[in-house]
């Protein structure tokens, strides 16, 4: 493989549920999505302990830089199905260029594995 398929961003990530977005920095928040009972947002562990903000769900964020479009069918199915065997959960967020996948982070490296494993077998 030419470039790495599957990285594993430095850092741990909490998720957390605020009312006011503006009090957060847009340029320290990894994801936010509005629901009706505030924005969940996505944020490092550092930057959730300076704002004061009660989070849950210690991770790792795992990027996946595959070739993909947002029409794409099967590919959460399939990797989320080999995280699910391995006891491992997982929250993914499709993005627009690639998937992003927030694992425990004490499996981090199990999952970085399967993962790996799992795209270079596909592309051999």
């Amino acid at each position: 493989m030419d470039k790495k398929k599957v990285i594993l961003n430095k850092g741990e990530y909490v998720f957390c549920s605020i009312i006011d977005i503006n009090k957060i920095s847009m340029n320290n928040i990894i994801c936010s999505f509005k629901e009706s009972e505030g924005y969940s947002i996505i944020i490092s562990k550092e930057e959730a302990k300076k704002n004061n903000l009660q989070f849950y769900f210690v991770s790792a964020w795992i990027t996946l830089e595959i070739d993909s479009t947002l029409e794409s069918v099967g590919i959460t199915s399939a990797f989320s199905k080999k995280l699910t065997k391995a006891g491992i959960s997982c929250n993914v967020i499709a993005a627009y260029h690639h998937d992003h996948i927030f694992v425990p982070y004490l499996d981090k490296h199990k999952a970085m594995k399967i993962l790996s494993d799992m795209y270079e077998s596909r592309n051999n």
